[in-house]
């Protein structure tokens, strides 16, 4: 696609002959992500819809608990030592960034009290600074504050090499600074177009006044890095690393009657009848899929066969369906009824 081309996609969208959404499935087809692709749309002169939840619940709570199954479990839930989706989504749980990408592509405010444009004064004109407000009234977990200086510290600890997080290619580019108790600028070297990246996304902030002390070379030693305090929907209960994380419902969080489930679960690793049974506890459907073929383990899978070839005796072939003890039980039967029709043959 040359510029021209582009030029004209653009234009296509203004009049609404092309939706938001199919921009940037076609820009994704050219290598350029979705948060890119909706800065283009904003660069020329499209400003973000309005991202209002269709959902709209009255109050907090009641939705009982919420059980995930997923394919790798996490090990650590310190989101600046994220290796992949699976810690990033299970820190996700407990802790939040500024500002998140809605299924649409279009970044909405999290932490942040909105999302910086030119237009509001956020996004300098030259593009070498952004500046995030922050939303008032945020707690963490334990009751403390959420400030610009947990903002300024997730810099310094993620861009420290000492430090040695994952993050540190977001953080190390880049300077903060701190205009007031809700508010910091992100100043950037060179004019960058693609600004929302640093506390954005998967960028979620841990609160200084735990993890101070633990910055640099004693970062991996950190008792929160395993029990996390965030700012996020759910508190933590539990977690079992390359196994289960367990949150409750924050009963303070900062965003109006949510959540809506009391208790979270995360279930990975592990075999997939196990991961199964942990998220499924409903013994009907459990019976269900085993009666299916499904979730069984290979003992129980040996017992059914030899159950199956019982059957030659004019048995009904579902019994091939049923679980090994109720095989167990029809084998029984049987040897009593040879074992009654072996007497009879005697007495005769």
């Amino acid at each position: 696609m040359n510029e021209q081309q582009l030029q004209e996609l653009i234009a296509a969208v203004k009049i609404n002959r092309v939706s938001r959404r199919t921009f940037v499935h076609r820009m994704a087809g050219f290598g350029i992500t979705a948060p890119f692709a909706m800065r283009l749309l904003a660069h020329a002169g499209l400003a973000q819809p309005p991202t209002t939840a269709e959902y709209k619940p009255t109050q907090a709570g009641g939705g009982g608990a919420l059980k995930t199954l997923f394919w790798q479990a996490p090990t650590l839930l310190n989101p600046h030592f994220s290796v992949g989706a699976k810690d990033a989504e299970a820190c996700r749980i407990f802790y939040e960034p500024l500002a998140a990408w809605d299924p649409d592509g279009n970044l909405v405010p999290v932490l942040a009290a909105e999302i910086p444009e030119i237009e509001n004064g956020g996004v300098a004109p030259d593009g070498q600074s952004v500046t995030w407000k922050l939303k008032k009234g945020v707690l963490w977990h334990d009751g403390q504050p959420f400030t610009a200086d947990d903002v300024i510290f997730n810099w310094e600890y993620g861009a420290d090499p000492a430090t040695a997080a994952t993050s540190i290619a977001v953080y190390r580019d880049i300077e903060v600074e701190k205009l007031d108790p809700l508010t910091v600028r992100v100043n950037f070297a060179k004019p960058t177009p693609f600004w929302a990246n640093a506390f954005v996304g998967q960028g979620m902030i841990i609160p200084k006044h735990l993890f101070e002390a633990y910055k640099g070379t004693n970062s991996r030693d950190a008792p929160n890095n395993l029990k996390p305090v965030g700012t996020g929907p759910y508190r933590f209960v539990d977690f079992k690393p390359g196994d289960l994380v367990k949150g409750e419902r924050n009963r303070s969080y900062h965003v109006a009657n949510r959540p809506y489930f009391d208790t979270i679960e995360m279930k990975g690793g592990g075999d997939a009848v196990s991961a199964a049974r942990a998220v499924n506890s409903d013994r009907r459907v459990r019976l269900r899929l085993e009666h299916a073929g499904r979730g069984r383990n290979p003992a129980q899978a040996g017992k059914r066969q030899r159950c199956a070839g019982a059957d030659r005796d004019g048995a009904e072939p579902r019994h091939r369906a049923y679980p090994a003890q109720q095989c167990r039980s029809l084998d029984r039967s049987r040897r009593r009824a040879v074992e009654r029709q072996n007497k009879a043959s005697a007495v005769q």
